[in-house]
């Protein structure tokens, strides 16, 4: 009964040959029907929602702080080994943001209280309120204070107190700045950029690198800040927003020699065209070598045209089961079509060979002959025979796939969906339609006489048969040596894996600039250039990032008034000895705004605070170190808005909490900026009474990855345990051999073990991201071992030699799991061409895993039966 399943299904295939064709391709219609009629907009990678202390208290900070969420992008200025700070460079910026303003496309994003600020504003200020100045001279007044833009005392030389006057407009700041002279200029500049000026607002030096020398009026660089106002928060929509720093970055490159503009919409636009791009060139490249693969394993175009038809059909599925249950595209669903194509061709080969070698008479009949069969034989006794092997590859593939669904994070969700989903599609196409439409061609060209005689692959003679027969030889003779080799290999792979890098940095994520070889590709296959990456770098290295969720917090709660608070605080800023992901500012210090670092500032410009702090500061270190709540209410009175961004004060006049807001670098992985923040935090927390909670964006990213990480290695733990309890309910159920199922799996873990040390090896982290490749390198790797294992069954009940079984099984499967692994591997192999790197990743990790699959249930896996063989002899 249990071998009579197959059969019976293999002799209704034969005899409902064209029914089944005409029912699948209704069935294909109307599932295809979803990539037209469902939704298949594109979406982002998303964010998983994680219950944690961390969010818990930023979720606190968005509640009760002035959070400035508007969307920032930065644009730098670069003259390498010249000055950006001349007169011309200023003006150039400021006209630049006039173009912002004129455009409106740009102009409509604009947050309305500041488009955009830099060092530039405040010279050009400056020069205005002298220009006021001056005229007001003339005319026999005495007004010489001015306001810059944003807030910005014009006048950085003007006393505290000082009255301000209407801020100048764009046009205004203009035309004061060219009225003055070279000479003027560098004037204002050495004014301002002095370290004990008092300059109100925002500090100009924020908008130099960190390696500016305090003083100075040169510089190499500068940076200007774009506010754009969220897309929930007006009618700008994202793409709106994103579109508009796309015209930025456009206007920038016509404005200045050397300087680019970072931002998502950047990003954005250049990971599109990275892919894009990748397609471009990778698809002929892909298409060329699997026909070419698959000629040469086929040796026959209508072979050839049965299984490309067959991974058509099993597209069509993919694309209208993602329009039917509405999942939108994002870069994590690029690879799946790849998946698919490569695991088509995988069980398209199985059912192709497995025919020839039962139409050739090679697998024996049930009265014992050998002879040729005819078609409809052949393709009865090939389907018997493969059919469930590739029921048990698909089931167990798919639940490598859809274990990924426990994810938090809804891309990977959907990942998961469709790679489990297209298995199936895969299995049904063919197990049911290919070798349908396959038995009506043989017979179409039978009753024509056309006799064509093609043999499988590795079964007829020549040097491909030989090497698959020395393989069997191999595990007949040198059985414990190979598994010794293997194991330690293995070994050696698991212990490099120890040392894996597993952070997660975004900056991964961002397009790499094309091999130079690429750049002699034809003018519709050359690539773009990108820059996005190397613009992070520099300006991780040289400024601090500016925007949404780009800075780290601390959340301190408590006895916030104790001066030691304030100390502590201090001393953090003076601490930049953590990993180096916190930035640091020019003047040496970390670049962390508190309560301490918003007082000095707010003292320098106010004397009532200045006077308040100098009766209270014991040890001259310019803090109060008694009646901190006193000088707290004398903050808000002088500057609420400076006051509120770092203490958070009840309707009673008492101070509920107070926050650190920390620079850190873009380029950084997210656990290293965590563990710096929290360092900062812990130290705080050891120094004054409080409890220091550290959150934001960065740190709330390391926590979701770690959670996610933690989730797909459980996702992992999960297919290894369900695949081989279904190997071992296989094997007991078929012939109550369920050791059978461990050993099927043993070679499985062995490719695994090699894969992650050659990851080690080269540098690829195991993180969030390839734990969902390698895991589903354990289903590819099943879907090998099967086929080894199912074969050896059925040969050894046909055989009465051990060689002779291995020789059939290693012959016969083998040659259609190496056309398999071939077509497989160069089909994700050729991603490692891709411009982007999860792309490339993708590519690297799944063929290195489909190699060592293959090699490992070519070598190990026969040398484990042979060794069940023999102690099975001797127990007997």
């Amino acid at each position: 009964m249990k071998r009579d399943i197959p059969s019976r299904y293999a002799e209704f295939l034969v005899s409902r040959s064209r029914l089944i064709i005409a029912l699948l391709l209704v069935v294909s219609a109307i599932v295809g029907a979803g990539a037209v009629v469902g939704t298949t907009e594109d979406g982002q990678i998303g964010q998983a929602g994680i219950d944690s202390p961390e969010q818990a208290a930023l979720d606190r900070i968005d509640a009760t702080y002035g959070t400035d969420d508007a969307v920032v992008s930065q644009v730098v200025v670069r003259d390498n080994g010249g000055n950006v700070l001349t007169r011309e460079s200023l003006l150039k910026s400021l006209r630049l943001q006039k173009q912002f303003h004129d455009n409106e496309s740009i102009n409509a994003t604009l947050r309305a209280e500041t488009g955009a600020i830099g060092i530039e504003n405040i010279v050009a200020n400056v020069a205005y309120a002298h220009q006021q100045s001056e005229r007001a001279d003339a005319a026999g007044g005495d007004d010489s204070n001015g306001t810059a833009s944003n807030g910005t005392t014009a006048n950085a030389t003007a006393g505290p107190g000082a009255e301000r006057s209407t801020e100048p407009t764009l046009d205004q700041q203009i035309a004061a700045l060219e009225s003055r002279s070279d000479a003027q200029v560098e004037t204002y500049l050495s004014r301002i950029l002095d370290p004990d000026a008092s300059v109100p607002g925002d500090d100009p030096a924020e908008f130099l690198p960190t390696a500016y020398e305090p003083g100075t009026t040169q510089a190499d660089a500068r940076t200007t800040l774009v506010f754009q106002t969220p897309p929930g928060d007006s009618v700008a929509t994202e793409e709106e927003v994103n579109d508009a720093q796309v015209a930025i970055d456009a206007l920038v490159e016509n404005r200045f020699a050397d300087a680019f503009v970072f931002g998502q919409g950047i990003i954005d636009e250049e990971s599109s065209q990275a892919i894009g791009d990748t397609f471009t060139i990778i698809t002929p490249i892909a298409i060329v070598l699997l026909l070419v693969v698959l000629a040469i394993a086929y040796r026959d175009l209508m072979d050839v045209l049965v299984s490309v038809f067959g991974v058509a059909v099993v597209l069509v599925w993919y694309a209208g089961i993602q329009g039917w249950l509405g999942i939108p595209s994002n870069s994590t669903l690029i690879a799946v079509p790849f998946l698919l194509i490569g695991l088509s061709i995988d069980y398209s080969l199985h059912v192709v060979m497995r025919y020839r070698e039962a139409r050739e008479g090679i697998l024996d009949t049930d009265d014992g002959s050998v002879e040729r069969r005819d078609p409809t034989a052949a393709m009865r006794a090939g389907v018997a025979g493969v059919v469930l092997a590739l029921a048990t590859a698909a089931f167990s593939t798919a639940v490598g796939f859809l274990s990924n669904y426990i994810s938090p994070l809804g891309s990977i969700q959907d990942f998961a969906i469709l790679s489990g989903v297209g298995i199936v599609a895969i299995f049904v196409v063919f197990a049911a339609l290919v070798p349908a439409l396959k038995l009506e061609l043989e017979r179409f060209f039978d009753r024509r006489g056309r006799d064509r005689r093609n043999a499988a692959v590795g079964v007829g003679s020549g040097w491909l048969r030989r090497l698959l027969s020395g393989t069997a030889t191999l595990a007949r003779r040198a059985p414990i040596f190979v598994v010794v080799l293997a194991v330690v290999l293995a070994a050696g792979g698991a212990y490099g894996a120890t040392g894996i890098d597993t952070e997660f940095n975004q900056a991964d994520f961002l397009p790499q600039d094309a091999p130079a070889w690429m750049d002699s590709l034809p003018g519709p296959f050359a690539p773009g250039d990108y820059d996005v990456s190397e613009d992070l770098d520099y300006l991780s290295e040289n400024f601090r990032q500016r925007g949404q969720d780009s800075d780290g917090q601390i959340l301190l709660e408590g006895n916030v008034t104790a001066p030691a608070l304030l100390t502590a605080a201090d001393e953090a800023a003076e601490d930049t000895s953590q990993s180096g992901a916190i930035v640091v500012g020019a003047d040496g210090r970390a670049a962390i705004e508190s309560p301490s670092s918003v007082l000095r500032s707010v003292a320098a410009q106010n004397e009532t605070v200045a006077d308040a702090i100098a009766t209270r500061d014991t040890d001259g270190d310019g803090l109060p170190d008694r009646d901190t709540a006193a000088v707290y209410d004398l903050l808000f009175d002088a500057a609420p808005e400076q006051a509120s961004s770092v203490l958070s004060r009840a309707d009673n006049g008492s101070y509920r909490s107070a926050r650190l807001t920390v620079g850190v670098q873009g380029n950084a992985s997210s656990q290293t900026v965590a563990g710096d923040v929290r360092d900062v935090a812990s130290t705080i927390e050891g120094d004054a009474p409080v409890t220091a909670t550290a959150t934001g964006g960065p740190v709330i990213t390391a926590v979701v990855q770690s959670a996610l990480f933690e989730t797909l290695v459980e996702g992992f733990a999960i297919t290894l345990v369900v695949i081989l309890g279904l190997l071992a309910g296989l094997y007991w159920w078929r012939s109550r051999t369920p050791g059978l199922g461990v050993i099927a799996l043993v070679p499985v873990l062995i490719a695994l073990a090699w894969l992650l040390g050659t990851m080690a090896a080269l540098d690829i982290p195991f993180n969030s991201e390839t734990v969902v490749i390698t895991s589903l390198a354990i289903g590819l790797g099943v879907d090998y071992s099967i086929h080894v294992s199912e074969r050896f069954v059925d040969e050894r009940v046909r055989h009465d030699s051990l060689a002779d079984t291995l020789s059939a099984t290693l012959t016969g499967t083998g040659g259609a799991l190496l056309g398999s692994a071939v077509t497989t591997a160069a089909g994700f192999g050729v991603l490692a061409l891709a411009l982007s790197p999860p792309l490339q990743r993708f590519g690297i990790v799944t063929g290195l895993s489909i190699v060592y699959a293959f090699v490992a249930c070519m070598t190990v896996l026969p040398c484990l039966l042979v060794l069940r063989e023999r102690l099975l002899a001797r127990v007997a």
